[in-house]
């Protein structure tokens, strides 16, 4: 059995609660929802619009404060760590974003985007080394040198998601979360990014929480799946067996709102060999 690396017990998230005479209660995002990502091991988390499935993400990087409940990371309870310990433990826990665009500062280069994080976490000694470095992680991610010298506005939709990758992933964290990373691109770039990431998870031992509304891209890159609806997980377990035999009426109604009649397992190699060709 895989050891867990990050465990969530009754997380609650309320957004908007006032305090004083006037106490508004707010509004509450997640009910008491547990979750578990194993060392090694890509989760996917599913729903509609509106089921909190972004705010658990958020939630398990602590970049949303939880109302109740508890968050344990590498056996650590960090469910109310102050920010000022809580930042040694940001570079092992990364997030790449849905929109690369919003995420990478556009008055910076993309040689300064990726060097700098290296030097502020003291993972590379001077500018020479993390320029190593970067160059190293640029050839995995599949792109030119040239991208160092250029803007995120002059990098297509596909490059920029990569960057973010690269950005993450050269922080050597232990968790990452994807938050709709491939939604705003096109099935062949999609499943570049996909393998893309497979390949980091596998060689660099990552665990990843895989957060989307497609079915097709949770079966084909994680392991197991959490479904959630109304802020609660209304039904977990490994892809294959959530996607084959779903146990709630509202994971079927998932299921059977997919375009095609049945999930294909294997788009994914599919649409890389014909980029390939």
């Amino acid at each position: 059995m895989t050891e867990n690396l990050l465990v969530a017990r009754g997380i609650e998230v309320t957004y908007g609660a006032g305090r004083g005479l006037l106490r508004n209660p707010g509004h509450r995002v997640l009910h008491g929802v547990d979750i578990a990502v194993g060392r090694g091991e890509t989760i996917g988390i599913v729903g509609e619009s509106g089921s909190g499935k972004t705010t658990l993400g958020r939630a398990l990087l602590r970049l949303v404060d939880v109302s109740a409940g508890e968050i344990r990371f590498d056996g650590a309870d960090i469910t109310h760590l102050p920010d000022q310990q809580m930042r040694p433990l940001r570079r092992r826990m990364q997030m790449i974003f849905q929109d690369p665009m919003a995420s990478l500062n556009p008055r910076h280069s993309i040689r300064r985007i990726l060097v700098e994080p290296l030097l502020l976490h003291g993972l590379a000694s001077d500018g020479k080394q993390a320029e190593k470095l970067v160059l190293e992680i640029l050839d995995r991610v599949t792109l030119p040198r040239i991208v160092l010298e250029r803007s995120p506005h002059e990098l297509s939709g596909g490059q920029r998601q990569r960057i973010g990758i690269a950005r993450a992933a050269l922080l050597r964290p232990d968790f990452v979360l994807a938050d709709e990373i491939v939604s705003g691109l096109d099935v062949s770039t999609q499943a570049q990014v996909l393998n893309l990431l497979k390949d980091l998870s596998r060689d660099l031992g990552l665990a990843m929480a895989f957060i989307s509304h497609d079915l097709s891209v949770i079966r084909a890159i994680c392991d197991r799946v959490y479904v959630m609806r109304f802020g609660k997980v209304v039904e977990e377990g490994p892809c294959e067996q959530v996607f084959s035999a779903p146990r709630t009426a509202y994971t079927r109604a998932l299921l059977d709102a997919i375009p095609l009649p049945e999930i294909d397992p294997d788009w994914l190699q599919r649409e890389s060999l014909v980029e390939d060709a």
